[in-house]
């Protein structure tokens, strides 16, 4: 039976081609520019939740969060110019860390382009680099079919940001035009069976091999299937940075976290490895170390390398095998391979087991707040489902190392190392999973970048415990200072608020925590606040990272300039 066609406005249609779709959350500066839009979406106030946020750095935030958890684009609209101009940082994380997502951004009336109108940018070139296909909607009768795209392109191979932009004129203008006829998925991309016999033939002779697992395109019965295949075959297994949750770090098999401030040991276990199987990482600077982990471009060990985008395969490292494949399909695969080796291998990864379950007993730091105690006090009592998010700093580091990952999508942390990410990701992921407990770590000069959200989470009711590591500078910052210009203090102080009034001013819960001790029950209070909540723990300046102490660095810089 034919399709009747209803004329609707551009801004209906769009917002019913995101209903096909499957949204079911848009997070949002409004802006004049796409007022259409938005009132299209009033007709799914029941279905589309709009999570209006305080800037759009945290709307984009929560976007990448929201895609990152779920698989699925997450979706942020932003005005023109200044609206774009923000929202380009979460843009970024969503490029770097592989998560699909869509941007739409309003556009100044075609009648006005290209003569620089109020806010106007070309955004096929501001974010060409930024996203994989970049866009803008000239007609209002192809809006179903820009939107399509844009879905599947979000989704497909590698998956990444998409950006649409829409001339405000375009919105208001009249079109019969069919819909979507289905909503976009993530089609299959399986392993070739040649692929999987020489990954197998290359086992049954590898004497030391390690897998790296991470990167995107995973789901529980992935990381199930990943996990059974490095039991059935004696394989030590680390996670790429900020991924750990890609495998659960109470296994036997796991090895530790193959990211910043990486253990020596694990880093030389890697390097002595035979055989290395790289499943979903791109072999970026931050998991190679610099590119020093594993020799460019041909690396010492046999190299395989699993990935959903082709064009990863060999960017940097030539493979030996190279397999173009979702995580899912390569995991089954992997699974369904015959046992083998694990008893040859038994001494290799219970040591490698030995070293992590090592490096996970919490150091003993300057000053009465231990950060390390703390992770550990968390990982042993929150639920299994927990989520635990952080942005960028030193503070990230503890809760890296200490915390153990027991399931799936329990991690969101930006491998594209941006400050301020940890509120926005946190938001959103209790708004997407209301009944899972979300604990966002969160430096002092981290929060401050788009610690505003907290009002965000009090409308919305996203009960998330903020937590707020002080130790009153960029601690990062400071620690490369030290190291390369020792003594030479300079912009990485910070003067902050008082954290737990500015919380309770938002309405939400809000403490301080001076020494370990007062933590445990000052995190009871904050679970049973039934608001969100801010804890801030005190540390000392000196407690630079778990190893390593402020004056410490400041001496290896001085005996390095000496």
């Amino acid at each position: 039976m034919a399709e009747t066609l209803q004329t609707r406005a551009g801004g209906q249609i769009l917002a019913d081609q995101l209903a096909l779709q499957g949204v079911d959350t848009v997070f949002c500066v409004p802006g004049e520019s796409y007022l259409a839009v938005i009132d299209g979406l009033y007709s799914y106030a029941n279905s589309i939740r709009m999570i209006n946020t305080r800037h759009e750095g945290g709307a984009s935030n929560m976007a990448e969060a929201y895609g990152k958890l779920t698989g699925r684009p997450g979706i942020c609209m932003v005005t023109r110019g200044p609206g774009a101009t923000n929202a380009s940082i979460g843009l970024h994380t969503a490029f770097q860390d592989s998560t699909p997502m869509i941007l739409f951004v309003g556009q100044v009336g075609r009648d006005a382009l290209d003569r620089e109108a109020f806010q106007e940018i070309d955004y096929r070139r501001m974010f060409g680099e930024m996203a994989k296909w970049v866009a803008e909607i000239d007609d209002v009768r192809r809006i179903p079919e820009y939107v399509s795209r844009a879905f599947h392109t979000a989704l497909s191979g590698r998956p990444g940001p998409v950006v649409l932009a829409l001339p405000e004129d375009m919105l208001t203008d009249m079109a019969d035009i069919a819909d979507i006829a289905h909503p976009a998925i993530a089609h299959s991309i399986a392993p070739a069976a040649a692929d999987m016999m020489a990954l197998e033939a290359q086992l049954a002779v590898a004497e030391r091999p390690f897998m790296i697992v991470g990167g995107s395109t995973w789901s529980q019965a992935a990381v199930d299937d990943i996990q059974a295949f490095a039991e059935s075959h004696g394989i030590p297994v680390g996670a790429s940075l900020r991924s750990q949750d890609c495998f659960d770090n109470r296994h036997p098999n796991y090895a530790g976290d193959v990211g910043i401030a990486i253990n020596p040991k694990l880093a030389a276990r890697i390097k002595e490895s035979d055989l290395l199987m790289v499943v979903g990482p791109r072999l970026g600077e931050m998991t190679t170390q610099g590119y020093t982990l594993v020799d460019v471009p041909n690396p010492s060990m046999t190299l395989v390398h699993v990935h959903p985008g082709v064009s990863e395969l060999g960017r940097v490292y030539l493979p030996d095998i190279a397999i173009n494949a979702r995580m899912p399909e390569f995991a089954a695969a992997a699974r369904a391979m015959a046992p083998g080796g694990v008893k040859a291998r038994e001494g290799w990864v219970m040591n490698a087991r030995a070293d992590y379950l090592a490096r996970i007993k919490p150091t003993e730091v300057p000053g009465p707040v231990n950060l390390g105690k703390i992770v550990a006090y968390l990982n042993e009592t929150l639920p299994e489902d927990a989520i635990i998010t952080a942005g960028a700093g030193n503070y990230a580091v503890w809760a890296h190392r200490f915390f153990q990952h027991k399931k799936y999508r329990t991690q969101l942390a930006p491998t594209s190392g941006a400050m301020g990410y940890s509120v926005p990701a946190a938001i959103s992921a209790k708004l997407t999973e209301p009944n899972r407990t979300v604990v966002s770590f969160n430096g002092d000069g981290c929060f401050m970048m788009l610690g505003q959200e907290l009002a965000t989470a009090m409308q919305f009711n996203a009960n998330v415990i903020f937590i707020i590591v002080n130790n009153g500078m960029l601690g990062t910052i400071r620690m490369h200072q030290e190291r390369e210009y020792p003594s030479r203090v300079h912009a990485t102080g910070l003067s902050n608020p008082d954290f737990p009034a500015l919380a309770r001013a938002y309405g939400a819960f809000g403490e301080r925590v001076e020494s370990t001790d007062e933590f445990a029950e000052v995190f009871t209070a904050a679970q049973a606040c039934g608001t969100a909540a801010v804890i801030e723990l005190v540390v000392d300046a000196e407690a630079l990272t778990p190893e390593q102490s402020l004056s410490g660095m400041r001496a290896q810089g001085e005996k390095a300039k000496a």
